[in-house]
């Protein structure tokens, strides 16, 4: 088996085609197969190489890595489009001499009149074949004098065009509402369905796994494939990922790049496990992440992944479901780990002025404090905003904390409190809640009336994390 993701470098990675990768990835894991990467950038005014690189990098930090791709070569190379011009020219001479294609001279104004035309008859536009009579010697005439056709593929006329889809079961499209397709442009660039024809045969790509947006551009491939005398791959068409609205998931609905959910603190684990169920539900088998079957490990998800489980109904991003994800992984994550992560966050605020061995033994240690109340790693240095930003005065003028200090008895806590710590020395845990006790027994307050004016005097805040983890870190 051969998988292959093929991503156009024009922008950042969308998680939808993510999700296309990862699926592809899970089922060649899983399989013992071939998981290729190979770039489409025949955009030559779109296609950039900070895009690729940078679809590349949220690939590799998601953990999907490839077998054979434009960094680390293969047998099938080049793997990107633009450095395999000559071979998509000689396909296409080759079309050409055994008139399965034609040049077509029709101009951009006279394809949108029969374009017009098509829709004010109610007809499903198509090319009216104008061209199609043209004799190869006159079309050379044309091309000798300086006219610069583009390449059309001459599709047979009412024949049916069947294949089987993995996902979906059977398709049919009849011929009669394709119409003849341009396989190469007027400046020599291939047209994305021959090119992406002549790329799967050649690098044996064995199953194609992408989204349901490219299943009209089926028949066209599958009859290249014939034409060119190729056996076409087995197809598996994803549905869309739509937002919350059941609209294409967008800018709208928030994050939508993987950059973007990397940006704001997501683990990798948790977006590939949350990605990986959008229209794929697991067979029974055991999960690993409290007793939950949907917490899986990716070499989990990868064993129990079959493209036939793939269910063909729209996939609904639900935000709040990969909040949850997240915090499991953010729990189950070392600190370590988790520091290396979020220091940036920390430095991004001001709170650590760089990266040192002292910041994140520093962060490390005050992490767990924060970790149980966050979704993501982004909202941790706000949650420990006490540690780094105290403001006495700017404290009690928020309705919370005033109300704490205004109860009765809560200043002769603070003030037995400033007493207690005043030559105490460094605290722990232990000498904190020793400290706490002996201000209970001074002033006969306890439960919520000694603790919210000892957290308010510590931390400015009326509430947050449990005191003895937070005082050590105050000291």
């Amino acid at each position: 088996m051969r998988v292959r993701f093929a991503p156009s470098p024009t922008g950042q990675l969308h998680v939808g085609n993510a999700r296309t990768a990862l699926f592809n990835w899970l089922w060649a894991h899983g399989k013992d197969g071939t998981f290729l990467l190979r770039v489409e950038d025949t955009d030559a005014e779109r296609s950039t190489r900070e895009s690729e690189a940078s679809i590349l990098e949220d690939l590799r930090w998601l953990g999907l890595d490839w077998d054979e791709g434009p960094d680390v070569g293969g047998p099938h190379g080049p793997y990107r489009q633009s450095e395999r011009l000559h071979l998509y020219a000689s396909y296409a001479n080759e079309l050409l001499a055994g008139e399965h294609a034609y040049y077509c001279f029709c101009s951009p104004d006279k394809l949108d009149a029969d374009r017009q035309a098509d829709l004010a008859a109610g007809h499903p536009p198509k090319y009216h074949g104008t061209c199609r009579p043209l004799s190869r010697g006159d079309a050379q005439a044309r091309i000798d004098s300086g006219e610069r056709p583009v390449i059309r593929f001459r599709v047979p006329e009412t024949e049916d065009i069947r294949f089987q889809d993995l996902v979906r079961g059977e398709v049919v499209f009849s011929t009669e509402v394709i119409g003849d397709f341009v396989i190469v442009r007027s400046d020599g660039r291939p047209q994305y369905n021959f090119a992406v024809v002549v790329d799967d045969a050649l690098m044996e790509v064995t199953h194609v796994i992408r989204g349901e947006d490219h299943i009209s551009n089926t028949p066209r491939q599958i009859l290249l494939y014939q034409a060119l005398g190729f056996a076409p791959s087995e197809f598996a068409h994803l549905s869309l990922v739509l937002g919350p609205d059941h609209t294409p998931l967008s800018k709208r609905h928030g994050a939508t790049s993987v950059a973007e959910f990397r940006a704001r603190g997501y683990l990798p684990e948790a977006l590939v496990n949350y990605l990986a169920l959008i229209g794929w539900s697991p067979r029974t088998g055991g999960g690993s992440g409290e007793n939950d079957p949907e917490l899986l490990p990716v070499d989990e998800m990868a064993r129990r992944f079959a493209i036939e489980d793939v269910g063909h109904a729209p996939g609904i991003f639900d935000f709040e479901k990969l909040a949850w994800m997240n915090r499991h992984y953010m729990k189950a994550a070392a600190p370590s780990r988790l520091a290396a992560e979020s220091v940036r966050f920390f430095t991004a605020r001001g709170y650590v002025p760089r990266r040192s061995d002292e910041a994140m033994e520093f962060v490390s240690l005050i992490l767990p404090m924060a970790v149980g109340s966050v979704d993501r790693l982004e909202e941790i240095p706000d949650r420990l905003k006490f540690l780094f930003a105290f403001d006495a005065a700017a404290a009690l003028a928020t309705p919370e904390v005033a109300e704490v200090m205004d109860a009765p008895g809560a200043r002769d806590v603070v003030e037995a409190l400033a007493d207690e710590l005043r030559d105490c020395g460094r605290l722990d845990r232990d000498a904190f809640r020793a400290a706490a006790g002996r201000v209970k027994q001074r002033t006969g307050q306890k439960g919520r009336a000694l603790f919210h004016p000892i957290r308010v005097a510590l931390t400015g805040e009326a509430g947050g994390p449990e005191l003895d983890l937070a005082v050590p870190a105050i000291d």
